[in-house]
């Protein structure tokens, strides 16, 4: 035993000098000196039409002669992402006129029939190009001018500067008259702080921003020289690089570098891709919902709190017994009221993987909100998102097992392994099959086998031990104490008005969750189907917990009307009735999708609906188990108020 440690000591100290140090890329600042490399790596192909992203060398530009793929976390490999080198070679603070990416002025690229159909293809679906330099995401610069027609150059120029906007990466080409042009030259701008030193001292630089200017220069306006050198035309006299689909065309890729000093700090480099319109109607749409929810919830706490006070005074007055006897309500269910439902083992392995959603993202949230997870850290929300649902499953078992002993269950390891399988089965599933459909489309977004099989590693290895260990804990519990007894003998339910459908109940109890977040649900879609950055998490955190806080109420009110009509059935009622604002979600994401993305084709459709499902899936557990647990505390505070004899 001491000879094997001692043989495991040695191997680790021999590996030592091969351990190099490293930063976390948009963590900590990386300093370059006059001329060093600065890499510009490719991302990969994104558009809002098709929804498959692509790896940037599924395209034929230029390529290295050896392709070196990053090493990407797992939210990056889910995102699609597959960061490549590039043959651009930018070097700090050192400007290039025009040069040749590759390729020579007298045998130009060559792409063959089948190649330019395919750019032709990706120009049509409106595809964008994504590179990074430094961590930094390039975009391009869109200027507005509002009011072009009237006023002076001055004002003109305030206009300019009050209206520039940034999008996302740059075309990759364009079309006009039914033909299709190609962006083959990129003037990149990079920006540069110059870091504070001693007098002795090499000034040190920090990129803070990273544009680029894409340009359609056709091959016989491109005057190369045999070094690499080239002469853009003026931009007046030059035609575009067309792509003819139908045969070979000839291509010059070329591209030049422009730094500028800028006064942005490192620190705040990512304000310019952060920077939002119409921020103003976001922060009045926030407040807006903020006081109509609080407004609604008063109301309804009055309400309620009015009516109960005044219902348990009566039950409790002794010397009308005989009033009390012949009235209705939901005193007359206490024998009825704690009765376990059917299939108690389904209801808890969904509220458990209610609790499981619910720690997950109050977790991330608050994370993100303190800017642990911005968007500098590629990939960093969902991974945090995917382990952290993996160990809250130690929760989501525990609160599992405590309801299913408290429903009079017995089979607690069948209810640990549906607990631990049943929702996570349905969305692996799903996943899986729409994996399939963009495998079939050569997509980047196709999740490897490999990462399928770490996932299902860690849903067997990691999550289902936690589920089971907190489902034996909790099972092991007391179970809640109800505080009336359940007759032998069932109570007839009497005949229910229309209003007490459950269907009518889920559309009733919807509408005030989701008015608290469906605006703040249009930027989250955007950020998903839109290749936008989201980062508004202290909004988020807000609107969480007025969610939280309207399911609650909701819930209360519900349970309270159905007690009242004397229909005892709530467990399952209540489940399905708060989680009403997910069918909203599920009718904002149609609306969404017809209004807002245009998309046409079949598999981007199914993509778009397949993952909403999943979305509104999660919707529903997350309100629908808040919604319940609101109810059941609230049930057991009424009834432990009042005299049964």
């Amino acid at each position: 035993m001491a000879a094997a440690m001692e043989t495991w000591v040695l191997l680790l100290l021999s590996a030592l000098p091969l351990v190099k140090p490293f930063y976390v890329p948009g963590v900590a600042p990386r300093d370059f000196h006059q001329d060093d490399p600065v890499e510009i790596k490719a991302v990969k192909l994104t558009s809002s039409r098709t929804q498959l992203p692509y790896e940037y060398y599924s395209l034929p530009f230029c390529q290295p002669p050896a392709i070196e793929y990053k090493a990407e976390n797992l939210g990056e490999v889910l995102r699609g992402d597959r960061i490549v080198n590039t043959l651009y070679q930018v070097q700090m603070n050192q400007d290039k006129k025009c040069e040749l990416v590759c390729g020579k002025p007298d045998q130009p690229n060559k792409l063959s029939a089948a190649s330019s159909k395919l750019i032709a293809e990706r120009i049509h679906e409106e595809y964008y190009v994504h590179l990074i330099a430094d961590n930094l995401p390039v975009a391009t610069r869109l200027e507005f001018y509002p009011n072009r027609e009237a006023g002076t150059d001055e004002e003109q120029k305030k206009d300019i500067a009050k209206d520039i906007q940034f999008e996302h990466g740059y075309r990759l080409g364009f079309t006009d008259s039914n033909k299709f042009y190609l962006h083959n030259h990129l003037s990149f701008v990079l920006y540069y702080h110059k870091e504070k030193m001693e007098d002795q001292d090499e000034p040190t630089y920090r990129v803070v921003r990273f544009e680029v200017v894409p340009q359609s220069v056709k091959l016989e306006d491109l005057k190369a020289e045999g070094n690499g050198a080239c002469t853009l035309p003026e931009a007046s006299s030059s035609a575009p690089q067309e792509i003819d689909p139908s045969k070979e065309n000839s291509v010059l890729f070329t591209y030049s570098v422009r730094w500028e000093e800028s006064q942005v700090k490192w620190a705040s480099r990512w304000d310019t891709y952060l920077t939002m319109s119409d921020v103003q109607i976001h922060w009045f749409s926030i407040v807006n919902s903020v006081v109509v929810v609080f407004f609604l919830s008063g109301i309804l706490s009055m309400i309620i709190i009015r009516t109960l006070r005044k219902d348990i005074a009566n039950y409790n007055r002794e010397d009308d017994i005989e009033d009390t006897m012949e009235e209705s309500g939901w005193k007359n269910v206490h024998g009825d009221v704690f009765r376990p439902p059917q299939y108690p083992m389904i209801l808890s392995s969904l509220l458990g993987s209610g609790i499981q959603l619910f720690c997950m993202i109050l977790i991330v949230i608050f994370v993100a909100m303190l800017g642990m997870l911005s968007p500098s850290s590629r990939g960093a929300l969902m991974t945090t998102a995917c382990f952290l649902f993996m160990f809250m499953g130690v929760f989501g078992g525990y609160f599992a097992g405590r309801l299913y002993r408290t429903l009079k269950g017995h089979r607690w390891k069948k209810g640990a392994f549906c607990t631990a399988t049943l929702y996570p089965a349905v969305v692996f599933g799903t996943c899986f099959v729409l994996n399939c459909f963009i495998w079939g489309e050569h997509s980047s977004g196709a999740v490897p086998f490999t990462t399928m099989l770490a996932l299902l590693c860690m849903w067997f290895g990691i999550s289902m031990p936690l589920v089971y260990l907190g489902y034996y804990f909790g099972f092991r519990k007391q179970p809640y104490d109800n505080p009336v007894r359940t007759n032998q003998i069932p109570r007839q339910v009497p005949e229910q008005r229309w209003y007490m459908n459950k269907f009518v109940g889920i559309l009733m109890a919807g509408i005030l969750p989701f008015g608290a977040m469906f605006i703040e649900l249009f930027f989250i879609f955007s950020a998903i189907w839109e290749n936008q950055f989201y980062y508004l998490f202290g909004f988020l955190f807000l609107v969480f917990i007025i969610l939280v806080v309207s399911c609650s109420q909701i819930s209360i009110v519900m349970v309270y009307f159905q007690l009242c009509a004397e229909d005892y059935r709530w467990w399952w009622r209540t489940f399905l009735v708060s989680g009403g604002s997910a069918f909203y979600v599920l009718v904002y994401a149609i609306f969404y999708f017809v209004n807002k993305l245009d998309i046409v084709e079949f598999i981007p459709s199914l993509l778009y609906f397949g993952y909403t499902a999943l979305m509104v899936l999660s919707f529903w557990l997350l309100t629908g188990t808040i919604g319940f647990y609101a109810a059941y505390m609230f049930i057991r505070k009424i009834y432990a108020a009042v005299k049964i004899d």
